[in-house]
């Protein structure tokens, strides 16, 4: 068994250079010996676990959606927005939100409060993220962000 003590973890801020995204996270699974982005296959856990924590005004982080990975959230408390492809609908304390592979997804606050939820997502491998607002994409576990351009499958091959 691994325990570990979630009010003993730091809060890690990441915001964005203009401040429109904004969120603190404690890594639980990192905490209980996990490694970010490292699954069984690398020695790591299964899963990873998280507390997000976005403030008023903020949203998480830009539009997104996994290739590989799926992702779990648990709101604990506060109150925002869920948006995906289909739109925003209106998310709170005790909501469950699952997203497969695919489908993109982002939370807004649009509270008052902090809006804190667990997050619990697996480990895959490999997985490519791509945003569709701006068109780039990020590779983990190298967390490399990229904009690509088309190329034919043998350019520069020969």
């Amino acid at each position: 068994m691994t325990r570990t003590q979630t009010e003993d973890l730091p809060w890690t801020a990441q915001n964005s250079p203009k401040g429109k995204y904004g969120i603190q996270r404690r890594s639980v699974s990192q905490g209980a010996g996990g490694q970010k982005d490292i699954g069984t296959w690398g020695g790591g856990h299964p899963f990873d676990l998280e507390i997000h924590r976005i403030p008023a005004g903020k949203i998480n982080f830009p539009l997104h959606e996994h290739a590989a990975q799926w992702e779990a959230y648990y709101i604990l408390s506060g109150s925002g927005k869920v948006r995906t492809p289909k739109g925003k609908e209106a998310i709170q304390a005790s909501d469950y939100l699952v997203f497969p592979p695919g489908e993109a997804h982002q939370l807004i606050n649009t509270g008052s409060e902090d809006l804190t939820y667990i997050v619990v997502a697996d480990q895959p491998q490999a997985d490519v993220i791509h945003y569709p607002d701006s068109g780039k994409w990020m590779v983990k576990p190298q967390r490399k962000v990229f904009e690509m351009a088309e190329a034919d499958y043998f350019k520069d091959e020969e």
